[in-house]
């Protein structure tokens, strides 16, 4: 394959992984809480559906982007691939150990356990602001590599 297919693809990735993070994470996520008839169960029930299957997404992202930056041999040289790395290194900790911690949580609430006030969700905003701020930076790096 091409490395400039290889940049196109990864490119086109990027910027729906990023669109989906702002999406689900930065709208989705608190705005369900404003409709009409939805209880703070409901929606709980609802965000570790759509935060499920978007880890899921997230992870084939990942790794088609990874394998974008080893066949293109992007992964010598400067080209921001410490910007990709960071992202996997968020993406890991939600994967393994966030998400699960946050999907507990929301389990116990749904069933009525009165739980303390948690910073996991603070955690999780961290790591989509990080990760996007990441995968922004990473997509441009790529973008000046094909218009060279």
């Amino acid at each position: 394959m091409k490395n400039s297919n290889t940049y196109h693809y990864s490119i086109a990735i990027i910027f729906i992984w990023v669109g989906l993070i702002c999406a689900i994470s930065f709208m989705e996520a608190w705005l369900k809480f404003q409709a009409p008839g939805i209880t703070t169960e409901l929606g709980l029930g609802i965000g570790q559906l759509v935060f499920g299957m978007l880890n899921k997404v997230e992870i084939a992202c990942a790794i088609s982007i990874t394998l974008g930056a080893m066949l293109s041999n992007s992964v010598k040289g400067k080209n921001g691939i410490g910007y990709l790395f960071v992202v996997l290194i968020a993406l890991g900790i939600e994967s393994i150990w966030l998400l699960p911690a946050l999907d507990q949580r929301a389990s116990l609430i749904i069933k009525g356990v009165v739980l303390p006030k948690s910073k996991l969700h603070l955690g999780y905003v961290l790591l989509e602001i990080t990760k996007t701020i990441c995968l922004i930076v990473y997509g441009m790096k790529l973008l000046t590599r094909v218009k060279k």
